[in-house]
């Protein structure tokens, strides 16, 4: 076996084949745009640049075949729960059913991660935002997510052989939208519907600017200096929604107030891997054309959240569920008649979560109590470098 440093465009696109040739047997297998791998690894398009940098290499058999790929990298602004030092990160994992394969792939990592002061490797991940690319697929082998990670069952073997343990699980929940959620959803959402303060206002994408203060005041208040997260500023937010605008639908996208004051997001797309299914991974001029023409034709039946929240100032009067009822409203079709709700013709078929980590109890329980069935796990491995140095799961918040 040959192990190459991916250098030059050729071996950059060999990078990229290494995934379509490991998969390509499996039904559910959806390619990934080109682009957005290419992005990943482009310090003009990635900002995790600025603090931090990454290698790439392939794999091929004696044969001269495409047998395996990975990449390893260091981030500064990556940071975890625990004690175990500074942790570089490994990802875009793609091995043949070969320890030895493997074993060569990921020792690569380790030494040129300890050659740049890292004390453990945690994977596969993202060198960037968590939100793609992050994570081992362990259960739930359906198509998957846009810039969610796919990967055949026996990865999970490799990993674990080769040391890695679960650092944390991450766990993805489905919601079926011709059922009802919990009654005390219902009832929530009746009461405050009574207060003339609370309302609420589905985002219009052809007039973006109105919303995207809104989202920016409820997005700070609710997430910023969590788990690392920093304050957005609104000029980031409309870059955000105007990149989204081509695929955004109006009726699946939610804002609520208190007194004209925003205090609640719900932000979902389409499944967008139903449609970019069709274009090989390509995305240029013609293919951004095709893409409309299946837009246009082919239903997609599955709406993806991507951000759900209150202001803690409101949180804990049901802020929550008058939210997720203003907007299932429109989405399940739901009339109120007597005081009782009555879900008509939903407009999509499922609705799917991005996923939460298991060391989020509090998070996992609100999804949970909507009624959902976890319908993915994947996993975020360590290894310790130090091998007699005793190993920590990710610690519960």
């Amino acid at each position: 076996m040959y192990l190459y440093e991916v250098k030059n465009e050729a071996l950059a696109n060999d990078f990229i084949l290494v995934n379509v040739r490991i998969n390509k047997s499996d039904k559910n297998y959806i390619r990934p745009l080109d682009k957005d791998i290419q992005e990943v690894f482009d310090p003009q398009k990635n900002k995790a640049f600025r603090f931090g940098e990454v290698i790439r290499w392939v794999l091929r058999d004696e044969k001269d075949h495409l047998i395996g790929r990975i990449a390893a990298f260091v981030n500064s602004k990556y940071k975890t729960k625990g004690d175990d030092g500074p942790v570089g990160g490994i990802g875009f994992f793609d091995c043949i059913n070969d320890q030895d394969a493997a074993n060569l792939l990921l020792n690569a990592a380790k030494q040129w991660l300890m050659a740049k002061g890292m004390t453990a490797m945690d994977g596969p991940i993202n060198f960037g935002e968590r939100d793609k690319w992050w994570g081992l697929l362990v259960e739930g082998f359906e198509p998957p997510l846009y810039c969610m990670n796919y990967n055949q069952p026996y990865y999970k073997d490799l990993f674990e052989n080769f040391g890695f343990k679960p650092f944390f699980n991450q766990i993805c929940f489905s919601l079926d939208l011709k059922n009802r959620i919990q009654e005390k959803f219902y009832e929530r959402h009746a009461a405050l519907s009574k207060d003339p303060n609370f309302s609420s206002d589905n985002i219009k994408k052809n007039n973006l600017e109105k919303y995207v203060r809104d989202f920016t005041i409820v997005y700070n208040k609710a997430w910023a200096g969590h788990g690392g997260l920093k304050q957005i500023e609104e000029k980031v937010t409309l870059k955000m929604f105007q990149s989204m605008k081509a695929v955004l639908d109006d009726r699946i996208n939610w804002i609520i107030y208190y007194k004209g004051e925003p205090i609640g997001i719900w932000v979902s797309l389409p499944d967008l891997n139903q449609w970019f299914k069709y274009l090989n991974g390509k995305f240029g001029l013609i293919d951004k054309l095709k893409f409309l023409w299946y837009k246009k034709t082919k239903k997609c039946n599955k709406i993806v959240g991507l951000a759900f929240g209150v202001a803690p100032e409101i949180q804990g009067r049901g802020a929550d569920a008058y939210l997720i009822l203003e907007g299932a409203k429109i989405i399940q079709d739901i009339t109120i008649t007597g005081g009782k709700y009555i879900i008509g013709k939903p407009i999509y078929d499922k609705y799917e979560m991005q996923w939460i980590g298991e060391f989020n109890p509090k998070m996992i329980n609100v999804a949970e109590s909507l009624g959902t069935y976890r319908s993915r796990k994947l996993i975020t491995y360590r290894y310790l470098f130090d091998r007699s140095k005793a190993f920590k799961p990710h610690p519960i918040l």
